[in-house]
C-alpha cells in the first residue's frame, strides 16, 4: 500500500531535525576541542615545519663506526626528536677513511631534509687540510645546523704498559723509540692527529693503527694490541672507571669536571690543547625552515637535564649555536687545524 504522503512529510521532517541536531553537536563538539586545546588540556599535536616535514623516516648518517661517541650523541638526539616528531629517525653507520666517506655520502644526498649527518671536527676541520683529495668540499656542500657536544680526548694506555702518568709515558716513549704503537678511529681523525701532536711534542715516534670505530680501538687496547690512544672521554672514560685501560690525562685546558683528579696533558706539555666536537649539518641547499626547526630541536634537546646529566658524567658539555654561529665557529676550526696538519706534517693522499 503507498505510503500516507503525511507519513512521508513526517519522515523527511524528522531526517532532518536528526541532521540539524548532529551538525549542532559537531558544532560543540568543535567549540570545546578549540577550548580545550587553548587550555592545554589535550595532546599537543605533531609538530610540523611550514613543509610539513618530517613526514617520512629521517637518516641521520654517522660517518664513524656503531659504539663511538658521534654515534652516542647521534642516538641521543634521535629518541627526543622522534618522540616529539612522530617521525622514525633512522641511524646509518658509515665508517672509513677518517670519517670522509659517510660524510661523502651526505653531500651528495637529496637536500629534503630527510639525510642529516653527524659531523665533526674530524670531517669538517681537519680533513679539508690532511686529506689531499676529498670527495666533498665542506663550505660549498653542507649546511651548518647547530654544534651538538663538545667534548675532551682521553689519554689511555694498556694496562700491560708499565706508567702511570704522562711523565712517566713519556719517559717510557723516549727510551722506547718507534717501539710503542697507538690506536685512532681512522686515519685523519682527531684520535690520530692528537696521538702525532703528542709524539711530536715529547720528540718521540710512534706507529699507527687505525680502527673504524673507537670501539674496536679499545676492544684491541683491552686486548693488548696496541699501546696508546687519544680518543673521545665520551667513549672511553666508563672503561677508564672500569679498570680496563688506563687513564694519565685529559686534551683540554683545563681539568673537567667528572675527573677533577686526572691532570691534562698541557699541565706536562705546555701548550698541548685539542678538543673534539660533533655538530649536525645537512646537504646544502636544505630549505630554511627545515634548518631552523632542527637547530632548535638541538638547543632543546641537548638542554634536556638527562641529557646534560649524561653528558657531562663522561665528560662532555653540550654546545648549541645558530646556524649561523656554527658556519663561523666551522670555518674558525678550519683555520686552526690547517696550522696543526701543517705543522704535523702529515698528509693522506
Amino acid at each position: 500500500m503507498p505510503s500516507s504522503p503525511h507519513i512521508g512529510l513526517g519522515l523527511r521532517d524528522a531526517a532532518m531535525a536528526l541532521a540539524e541536531a548532529k551538525a549542532v553537536a559537531m558544532l560543540k563538539r568543535r567549540d570545546f576541542l578549540i577550548g580545550a586545546a587553548a587550555a592545554g588540556l589535550l595532546p599537543a599535536a605533531t609538530t610540523r615545519g611550514q613543509t610539513g616535514w618530517p613526514q617520512k623516516p629521517v637518516t641521520i648518517v654517522v660517518p664513524f663506526g656503531a659504539g663511538g661517541s658521534a654515534d652516542l650523541v647521534a642516538r641521543m638526539f634521535a629518541q627526543h626528536f622522534q618522540a616529539k616528531h612522530g617521525a622514525a629517525v633512522v641511524i646509518e653507520n658509515k665508517g672509513g677513511a677518517g670519517g670522509s666517506i659517510g660524510t661523502g655520502f651526505v653531500a651528495k644526498a637529496p637536500n629534503d631534509g630527510y639525510t642529516l649527518l653527524v659531523g665533526t671536527v674530524s670531517t669538517h676541520a681537519i680533513n679539508p687540510s690532511l686529506y689531499a683529495k676529498l670527495a666533498y668540499d665542506v663550505e660549498r656542500d653542507f649546511t651548518p645546523i647547530s654544534p651538538l657536544v663538545r667534548l675532551p680526548n682521553l689519554l689511555v694506555v694498556s694496562n700491560k704498559l708499565p706508567v702511570n702518568s704522562v711523565p712517566e709515558l713519556i719517559a717510557y716513549a723516549r727510551a722506547n723509540d718507534g717501539k710503542i704503537n697507538y690506536g685512532s678511529g681512522g686515519n685523519g681523525t682527531s684520535s690520530h692527529l692528537c696521538a702525532v701532536m703528542l709524539a711530536s711534542a715529547i720528540g718521540c715516534t710512534m706507529t699507527h693503527v687505525p680502527f673504524r670505530a673507537t670501539s674496536d680501538e679499545m676492544n684491541a687496547m683491552i686486548g693488548g694490541h696496541i699501546d696508546l690512544a687519544i680518543d673521545s672521554m665520551t667513549t672511553i672514560w666508563p672503561l677508564a672507571k672500569a679498570g680496563e685501560v688506563r687513564a694519565l690525562g685529559v686534551s683540554t685546558p683545563q681539568r673537567v669536571a667528572t675527573a677533577p683528579d686526572l691532570p691534562t696533558i698541557g699541565e706536562t706539555v705546555p701548550g698541548f690543547e685539542a678538543t673534539g666536537w660533533q655538530g649536525l649539518f645537512a646537504p646544502a641547499g636544505t630549505p630554511q625552515d627545515i634548518v631552523e626547526m632542527l637547530a632548535s630541536e638541538v638547543r632543546r634537546i641537548f638542554s634536556l637535564p638527562e641529557i646534560v646529566t649524561a653528558l657531562q658524567s663522561v665528560g662532555g658539555d653540550p654546545l648549541p649555536m645558530t646556524p649561523d654561529d656554527f658556519a663561523q665557529f666551522t670555518r674558525a676550526e678550519r683555520v686552526k687545524w690547517a696550522a696543526v696538519v701543517k705543522g704535523s706534517g702529515v698528509r693522506i693522499d
